[in-house]
């Protein structure tokens, strides 16, 4: 692969020693690539990941929060019964 190529695609500036470096370690990739598609993969089933995704969320069930009065009180503004921010956004 002409790293020079890749490199003007992404609009990357490389030194001579970047596009040797670079080079070099793309060749690496590529005889990885090559050493993995030697391997016997007859029976083995394609996957995803390779491990299990498990559901790692908790069961979604009203819980006890805080009194709506008291955390009124705590806040620094408010007004019918809602909490009074800043404005961030200009409409």
């Amino acid at each position: 692969m002409d790293v020079a190529y890749v490199a003007g695609l992404a609009r990357l500036e490389l030194t001579g020693e970047e596009t040797a470096r670079f080079q070099e370690q793309l060749a690496g990739v590529v005889a990885l690539v090559d050493t993995l598609s030697t391997l016997d993969l007859e029976g083995v089933e394609p996957t995803a990941h390779p491990a299990p995704i498990l559901d790692c969320l908790r069961e979604d069930r009203a819980d006890t929060s805080l009194e709506r009065d008291l955390f009124l009180r705590n806040t620094p503004d408010s007004a019918l019964d809602q909490v009074r921010v800043p404005k961030v956004v200009d409409s």
